[in-house]
């Protein structure tokens, strides 16, 4: 059908589950490459990365440097005899191409892969400098080898990133009618409550650490963190895992652990959010260990920055809607970029069907998403620099 169809159909057929990441990089960076992009295979334990960068001289720190973000790893499809059509066999039904990442996001690399394509040839000699990152390990638990670790390398040869776009599936209902302009940051925490193990019939002879701590979470989870700002909700704590005893009913248990989260805005501190939960924790005795775990920090395109003004100028006119402007969900590996000193925005497909069942992109709209990034390429680099 086009382009971006071919390319889209392409990469779902490769059964890319995290890290694997199937041949993708390798079939956009042969495209790139063609068009004279300088690129950068970047292999981390099992984690395949990519960075493929243009422009003039096209020399790290030369800016200014416009990156489009994206990953080639999928989630497990769950049982293929629940989907319609297999999951990693593209299919067309009703308007609809369906199969494990055509939403997330392997549509939204192929637009971007096809956007920077009609850009350099458009324009072979465009100012400042276009980049493409993508890497397999956005899915996985830890992140370790993807954009984090390719972020650390680029500091280390003197690389700056001025603005990046995420093509992660951003849109609600129909494609540009939202947009992310920051997330929240994410702090895990692996807690250990120590009691005493007994007979359930001689409680004075033991110690329950799950009735310690049931004060203690009771004013953790009642507690403000903050109150938000005009651009995030107030911060959130939650319990994601409680588990204690030895599975019979008659002995108290020795240990407790627990799995807990904070999601929290730019009005706290992953180091404020830390004291204050260990201050509680020790203000009702309890014997304890805590390890924590920061998954990202919080980021924000400020209002007035011209990344964000161009996305939604974008939106506007080839999407005919007044896009929100958004810093809710989860994270993104826009939290690796934005400490670069980036501006970062977040614009991809509706996400209604992302990691679920009959997984799919409307076409239209997939073949509308390669022109939004051109757009975005041309008034980045051509306006601002004439």
């Amino acid at each position: 059908m086009s382009e971006v169809f071919d390319l889209a159909v392409d990469l779902i057929r490769r059964r890319s589950v995290t890290p694997e990441d199937g041949g993708c990089l390798q079939e956009i960076s042969a495209r790139l490459a063609r068009l004279g992009f300088r690129i950068e295979h970047l292999r981390y334990g099992d984690v395949d990365n990519l960075w493929a960068t243009r422009g003039a001289n096209n020399a790290p720190g030369e800016g200014p440097l416009l990156v489009f973000l994206g990953h080639t790893d999928v989630v497990p499809s769950g049982p293929e005899d629940a989907w319609q059509s297999p999951p990693f066999e593209p299919t067309v039904r009703d308007g609809r191409l369906y199969g494990r990442g055509a939403a997330d996001m392997k549509s939204g690399v192929a637009a971007m892969a096809v956007a920077l394509e009609r850009f350099v040839t458009r324009h072979p000699d465009h100012p400042g400098r276009v980049g493409l990152l993508l890497t397999s390990d956005e899915e996985g638990p830890t992140n370790l080898d993807g954009v984090r670790r390719v972020a650390a390398y680029l500091r280390e040869v003197g690389e700056r990133i001025d603005w990046c776009v995420v093509g992660e599936p951003s849109s609600k209902q129909k494609l540009g009618d939202l947009i992310r302009v920051g997330r929240r940051g994410s702090l895990s925490g692996s807690l250990k409550v120590r009691g005493v193990q007994g007979h359930v019939a001689y409680p004075d002879k033991a110690l329950n650490p799950i009735h310690a701590f049931a004060p203690a979470l009771a004013e953790l989870a009642g507690e403000r963190w903050d109150e938000g700002n005009a651009d995030f909700p107030p911060t959130s704590f939650q319990v994601s895992n409680l588990n204690a005893g030895t599975g019979a009913s008659n002995v108290i248990p020795g240990v407790l652990t627990a799995l807990i989260n904070f999601r929290y805005s730019t009005a706290s501190t992953a180091e404020n959010l830390r004291r204050r939960s260990e201050a509680i924790l020790a203000r009702h005795g309890l014997d304890y260990t805590l390890e924590w775990s920061l998954s990202g920090e919080p980021f924000l395109c400020p209002s007035g920055g011209r990344l964000r003004d161009t996305v939604v100028s974008v939106c506007r006119e080839l999407c005919a809607t007044e896009p929100e402007q958004s810093t809710g969900g989860g994270t993104s590996d826009g939290r690796f970029i934005a400490p670069m000193g980036a501006e970062v925005v977040e614009l991809g497909p509706v996400n209604a069907t992302i990691h679920k069942v009959d997984e799919c992109i409307d076409l239209a709209e997939l073949e509308r998403l390669p022109d939004l990034y051109q757009a975005i390429c041309e008034r980045m680099l051509l306006r601002p620099l004439c």
